[in-house]
C-alpha cells in the first residue's frame, strides 16, 4: 500500500487528478490536487480540488450541485498522477457539458 508522503507532488506541491465516470468510463474532467484537497477528498468521499487560478480549495458542486462521489482513487506507476472513479451528480463541465472533453481536434489530423 502506498504512503501518501510518497506521492510525487510537483513543485507546486500539486498533482493532476483525471476524474472518470465509474460506470460509462468516460473522462469527465482534469483537476489539480494538493494534499489538503486529497485529505478532503478521503475524508469526505467527494472531490475537492484545489484551484490554481484563484489559489484556494474547490469542493466539486459546492455551488453548482453537480458533486462527484468518489467510487474509487488510483495513482500511476510513476506516482504523479491520480486516476478517481466518480458517480456524478451532474454534468462536470463548467458550461454545461458532461464532460469538460466535448470539442474534437480530430479534423485537424494528418491523414496517410
Amino acid at each position: 500500500m502506498l504512503s501518501l508522503d510518497k506521492i510525487n507532488w510537483d513543485e507546486r506541491g500539486l498533482i493532476p487528478a483525471i476524474v472518470q465516470d465509474a460506470t460509462t468510463k468516460q473522462v469527465l474532467m482534469l483537476a489539480y490536487m494538493n494534499a489538503e484537497s486529497l485529505q478532503k477528498t478521503l475524508e469526505t468521499n467527494e472531490t475537492v480540488f484545489w484551484s490554481r487560478s484563484r489559489g484556494v480549495l474547490w469542493h466539486k458542486g459546492a455551488t453548482s450541485g453537480n458533486t462527484q462521489k468518489v467510487v474509487s482513487i488510483a495513482i500511476d506507476c510513476d506516482e504523479d498522477t491520480l486516476l478517481i472513479l466518480v458517480n456524478p451528480n451532474g454534468p462536470a463541465c463548467h458550461t454545461g457539458a458532461v464532460s469538460c472533453f466535448y470539442r474534437d481536434l480530430s479534423e485537424f489530423m494528418t491523414q496517410e
